[in-house]
């Protein structure tokens, strides 16, 4: 049986312009991801592998070429529909959190139910008790470490069963103990929903927890 395609990306250019000066960052890039896959964008700094997830994940529309994403051209969606197919199928995790400081972590946890209007709260009191802040689901994000705040920010990623998550960085600002950590229980997750998993990273050694990776240079898929 054919693998069942995630995410298609063909013919893709992204660029931008700086004063009077077109940055090339993404350059004719064809790739396939397969559902299920843990798959990690590896690079330099300005190689445009966080370019390239935020294109494909529908956040930086293409210049030219195609974004398909489970079957749907992602691009030739309206920007409401967009924003809703976002919501109910991607999960999203950052560098830096983007937690919302007056919410606690539950309510962190449950903003993607609440713009689906879906009733998530037993499903984020589980994910966060699953990320082993059971007992912390009530404090302030000044109140949590840094790793316990992606902990959050995971179970925020995964509280409306995506299908696919996509990550950027999410063990940058980590020492490499919680680093570690966070890459666990997010790759865990995966492995236990079947969900695709599209991560950016500098560290090869994390890369190594992915099913493959793939490495941009100069806005291209080398490798």
């Amino acid at each position: 049986m054919a693998q069942e395609k995630s995410i298609e990306a063909k013919g893709v250019y992204r660029n931008y312009t700086l004063g009077k000066k077109q940055v090339n960052v993404l350059k004719d890039i064809d790739l396939e991801i397969y559902r299920g896959e843990k798959v990690f964008l590896c690079g330099a700094s300005g190689a445009g592998k966080t370019t390239l997830m935020y294109t494909l994940a529908g956040l930086e529309e293409p210049q030219e070429g195609k974004v398909v994403i489970e079957g749907e051209d992602l691009y030739a969606m309206s920007l409401a529909s967009q924003a809703r197919f976002r919501n109910s199928r991607m999960g999203f995790i950052f560098q830096n959190y983007f937690l919302l400081p007056e919410f606690t972590a539950l309510e962190n946890a449950l903003i993607p139910g609440m713009i689906q209007q879906s009733e998530v709260k037993e499903r984020a009191e589980s994910l966060l008790d699953s990320v082993g802040l059971g007992d912390r689901m009530h404090h302030l994000p000044a109140e949590l470490s840094g790793g316990e705040q992606q902990r959050v920010a995971i179970a925020r990623a995964l509280v409306n069963s995506p299908s696919l998550v996509f990550a950027d960085e999410p063990t940058g600002n980590l020492d490499s103990k919680n680093g570690a950590e966070v890459m666990r229980l997010l790759l865990g997750f995966a492995d236990e929903l079947n969900t695709t998993v599209v991560i950016v990273s500098h560290d090869p050694d994390l890369a190594q927890l992915g099913d493959r990776s793939l490495v941009i240079k100069d806005g291209r898929v080398v490798s």
